[in-house]
């Protein structure tokens, strides 16, 4: 087996670790009550991945069916039950379910259920997400082609569950 080439060439390791308390407040809030924790951003592990902590209110909606060029992401169920497109159809994740969707993978999730649920996502490599989780909503309101611009800005290629464009 073969390691990928060694990126720390020193003798004596580093102090760099970074705790996060489970305590800390979200990042992100958004209209539907979904709140966003940013665990691991590009910035924070130099474009090796993106981490986030998802907790969906009851009800909350989520991305529709999408794929992406340049990332893959991966979905970790910590509780409640989260609806996930796997690229054919709609499943319910539990806690514990895990879904990896390769660069390419038609996906999207929402919480159909009456109760919160909670998911980790994980993309890899790591892509500068913030600024989309921060302003998808808004730019989704203006519609037209500033939102088309932006959905290619940020590798996010919605399509409908047949296979075709969609914009939504």
């Amino acid at each position: 087996m073969t390691y990928p080439q060694a990126r720390y060439t020193g003798e004596s390791g580093e102090v760099n670790a970074v705790l996060r308390p489970a305590g800390t407040e979200a990042d992100l809030t958004a209209p539907s009550g979904t709140r966003t924790h940013y665990l691991a951003t590009h910035a924070s592990t130099g474009g090796e991945f993106g981490l986030y902590r998802v907790d969906m209110a009851p009800r909350a909606p989520g991305p529709t069916s999408h794929f992406h060029r340049s990332i893959s992401e991966s979905f970790f169920v910590l509780s409640g039950e989260v609806a996930l497109y796997n690229g054919e159809r709609w499943v319910t994740g539990r806690e514990g379910d895990f879904l990896y969707v390769p660069v390419g993978g038609l996906h999207g999730f929402r919480n159909d259920s009456d109760d919160a649920a909670s998911l980790l996502l994980l993309f890899a490599p790591g892509a500068p997400r913030e600024a989309y989780f921060e302003r998808v909503a808004e730019m989704a309101r203006r519609g037209g082609q500033e939102f088309a611009d932006f959905l290619v800005e940020h590798d996010t290629f919605f399509v409908d569950e047949d296979g075709g464009p969609n914009r939504a």
